[in-house]
């Protein structure tokens, strides 16, 4: 069968399986304890991992928390800045098209008496700085814009967006569960990101892991905000709970992975993907459309509409031989709201299909869609 389902989940890379599995059976000290050489030996792996993650995106080891996912992290940023900042303003921005684990925190907090504004994207998915600017008011708190979009694949203008809210002094976190390991992201180009959620399992890491950037001052203080997790102290206070080290060093060694093999892996999804749209094109012609933009995505994220073909029948069909997807893994019962909110209609949603690649996809392997 060929994975085509990389937005979703990837396989773990076997260096990150065999990094974890001494983690699992010999070396299972908590990091938390003292003195004795288990919980030494945890702790110096907990501290490499935080290091690799920290070098993936070229921020702080200080500035890297560890969590269960971006839906934690997620949580944990806009609850906890919408409590913590609830006396200098009560009114947040995001837009329409986040992932589920954004958009229901903010209906939570409008259910507790705060204002959210949410911007319109545009065809492909994107928010601009315009819109942006129109939205904010004196008593905005938080900004939050997803950096790539894990349905269409677009690239909002993080930079942009982000230093906008350094000149009004407003916080700005940004869902890069999509892009982290995909994309080249260096922080230290990005001062305007106070908050970053990201998932291992998204890079060929573990399920169940996950990192949280909190951006620091010159004094290298954390910028606060009310933690979702209270209990043990661990992680600085920030989040409770006993580190789950084997996760945490897969997460830490996909994360060198991903740095060193950047440039490889970057042309090989590139090289696939134009590979899949020529096929696509030359099989099907006019019968198919592409949602996605062509430039500035995700590279190895295609939407494709199949015209006048049920999405759910099609992907039933090919599932003995390809694995994908109509669209989020997190609201697969429901038609697109992304697709909904870029002007598609219902019948154009549900005939709509997400293709992922990674690098473990071989051009070689799509010419599998030549037979279908």
């Amino acid at each position: 069968m060929l994975y085509l389902d990389n937005s979703a989940t990837t396989q773990i890379h076997p260096s990150v399986k065999e990094a974890m599995l001494p983690f699992l059976f010999e070396e299972y000290g908590n990091a938390s304890s003292k003195y004795y050489d288990q919980a030494l030996t945890a702790k110096n792996a907990v501290d490499e991992a935080r290091n690799n993650m920290a070098n993936l995106l070229n921020a702080k080891s200080e500035e890297i928390i560890f969590t269960s996912g971006s839906t934690e992290s997620n949580n944990m940023f806009i609850k906890g800045v919408a409590h913590y900042y609830k006396n200098k303003g009560k009114h947040l921005i995001t837009t329409e098209v986040e992932h589920p684990s954004v958009l229901e925190c903010f209906n939570f907090l409008e259910t507790e008496g705060y204002e959210i504004t949410l911007l319109k994207p545009d065809k492909f998915g994107r928010v601009s700085v315009q819109q942006l600017k129109e939205a904010i008011r004196p008593e905005t708190i938080l900004v939050s814009v997803m950096w790539g979009n894990n349905e269409l694949g677009s690239l909002n203008p993080i930079k942009e967006l982000s230093d906008l809210c350094i000149e009004n002094e407003i916080l700005f976190h940004t869902d890069a569960t999509q892009v982290v390991g995909k994309i080249d992201i260096d922080l230290e180009e990005y001062q305007g990101i106070s908050f970053l959620s990201c998932s291992g399992h998204k890079f060929h890491g573990p399920k169940g892991i996950g990192a949280a950037y909190i951006k620091s001052d010159e004094y290298g203080i954390l910028t606060p905000f009310t933690p979702l997790l209270h209990g043990g102290g661990q992680e600085k206070d920030i989040r409770s709970g006993t580190l789950a080290l084997h996760n945490i060093v897969g997460l830490g060694k996909a994360a060198k992975i991903a740095k060193e093999e950047f440039s490889i892996n970057y042309e090989r999804v590139i090289k696939s993907e134009e590979t899949l749209v020529n096929i696509l094109k030359q099989k099907f012609g006019q019968n198919i459309r592409f949602n996605n933009d062509k430039t500035n995505k995700i590279p190895g994220l295609l939407s494709v509409q199949f015209i006048g073909i049920n999405n759910e029948i099609l992907l039933k069909k090919l599932a003995p031989y390809i694995a994908a997807s109509t669209g989020s893994a997190c609201s697969s019962s429901k038609p697109s709201h992304v697709l909904s909110s870029i002007g598609l209609s219902l019948e154009t949603i549900r005939s709509t299909i997400r293709f992922s690649l990674s690098s473990y996809t071989e051009p070689e392997e799509l010419e599998i869609f030549k037979s279908l």
